[in-house]
């Protein structure tokens, strides 16, 4: 038996279909203001992807520095320098994120925009600094308009959203899920595989005795 003091509702991540919609979307408005000079689109559109493929929490992603992104060939690695409880942990990344993190960086670096270790990933076009939570939830609102995406939605549902795939796409690996989105109780990994019983009741449905 587990315990745990809240549930993870359908309003509380997104459709597979929502969230390539989602990222559609920010993809469209980053191109087009490239097409314009403007700026501000192609960060959001990083900061959605970063979003959705790494499971981040939003204080995590806004914390991010240029120097806590480590690639490789195949994948990515990035360090969570803060994360809840003040731990530290490492998020790996796949290879579509990992792509657009480079493209990302050499545009920063066009745009004369800063890179070094400690310089801020996402930047703020008010401060220079780092964004604030506030900051990036107003990216996510924006652009989930754009998408139609329902209102309720919170830039925290794309968390919720990487968990719920991540665990179908590791074979309902908890143990895995739980490490990438940096869960000190198992019990709460666990509430991820409670919402994707509709999956479960299908397979049963095909089991054949």
């Amino acid at each position: 038996m587990y315990c745990v003091n809240w549930i993870l509702d359908r309003n509380k991540y997104l459709s597979p279909k929502e969230a390539r919609d989602l990222l559609k979307t920010a993809k469209h408005l980053a191109e087009t203001a490239l097409l314009y000079g403007h700026k501000i689109p192609v960060r959001d559109y990083f900061a959605i992807h970063l979003a959705l493929e790494t499971g981040l929490r939003v204080s995590e992603i806004a914390q991010v520095n240029c120097g806590d992104i480590c690639i490789d060939q195949q994948t990515g690695l990035l360090l969570v320098r803060k994360g809840k409880g003040n731990k530290k942990r490492i998020v790996k990344f796949n290879s579509r994120l990992r792509n657009h993190y480079e493209e990302y960086l050499k545009w920063k670096e066009v745009c004369n925009e800063p890179t070094g270790l400690s310089d801020p990933l996402l930047m703020s076009s008010h401060t220079g600094g780092h964004m604030t939570t506030r900051a990036i939830e107003k990216i996510f609102k924006r652009v989930a308009v754009k998408a139609n995406l329902p209102k309720y939605y919170s830039i925290h549902c794309c968390r919720h959203t990487h968990g719920c795939l991540l665990l179908k796409a590791s074979n309902w690996n908890l143990r895995l899920v739980q490490k990438q989105l940096g869960h000190s109780k198992i019990t709460t990994t666990q509430i991820y595989a409670d919402v994707m019983d509709t999956d479960i009741e299908k397979s049963l449905e095909r089991l054949s005795i």
